[in-house]
């Protein structure tokens, strides 16, 4: 691909094209506003005779990056410029509003990000409902909120961010899931945050872990030496 007549991106400060992100079986291309999508299937068709493996073109889906003029233009035509070749029709362009999963996040143009989360909070909360009808002791349920709210949201907190509904949500589900329906709890929770030590029971702080993932992506940005991601 980087040796195909594509342009991709050319983003100051990488010597190279941002032209194709590879990982297991799944590969995202990154084509220009003056590239063809023809041009792509050259290069693909290539490959699979070569390697005797078959392109899955029906699962193919393009999100359109640019202005919102540009995108609802390459919706429309389905064509990356006047002019160029049309995209078949077995390829998906994805309208605005509409998200599509990639190696776990979500992306597209003008998303819902609330709606992202919506799956993830029902499994959480049929989870949670699960061990609690087996009745579990504080430490139990500290288990339990570390491995259906800390182990299913940290991913997607990470790639997708967290928004401050679905935490607050989320908060509530774990009060709920700690306490039961007791109008004013014995403990506040901020004291169940600490450790053993100090008379908590490292329950998982998800606004501190979510405020620590921000830092970490703010890190990165801020990274300015070659090992910037």
């Amino acid at each position: 691909l980087r040796a195909a007549p594509l342009r991709g991106y050319t983003i100051p400060g990488l010597s190279e094209k941002l032209i194709t992100a590879l990982f297991a079986d799944d590969t995202t291309v990154y084509l220009s506003a003056h590239d063809d999508y023809a041009d792509l299937l050259t290069v693909l068709n290539r490959w699979c005779a070569a390697s005797r493996a078959k392109f899955n073109a029906p699962k193919t889906e393009l999100i359109p990056i640019g202005p919102a003029a540009y995108r609802a233009a390459v919706y429309a035509t389905r064509t990356l410029r006047p002019g160029g070749d049309v995209i078949p029709l077995d390829v998906t362009i994805v309208p605005d509003g509409v998200a599509v999963r990639l190696l776990g996040a979500w992306i597209g143009n003008r998303i819902n990000n609330v709606a992202v989360w919506q799956k993830t909070c029902r499994t959480i909360e049929s989870g949670l409902a699960r061990w609690g009808r087996r009745n579990p002791t504080l430490i139990g349920k500290k288990i339990a909120v570390s491995i259906e709210v800390g182990s299913r949201t940290q991913y997607l907190a990470r790639v997708q961010g967290m928004p401050k509904e679905i935490e607050a949500h989320l908060l509530t589900q774990i009060r709920r899931f700690i306490w039961g329906s007791v109008a004013t709890p014995p403990v506040a929770i901020e004291m169940l945050y600490r450790p053993l030590s100090l008379g908590g029971i490292n329950l998982l702080d998800l606004k501190a872990r979510n405020e620590a993932i921000e830092l970490i992506w703010t890190r990165e940005y801020l990274n300015l030496s070659p090992s910037r991601p």
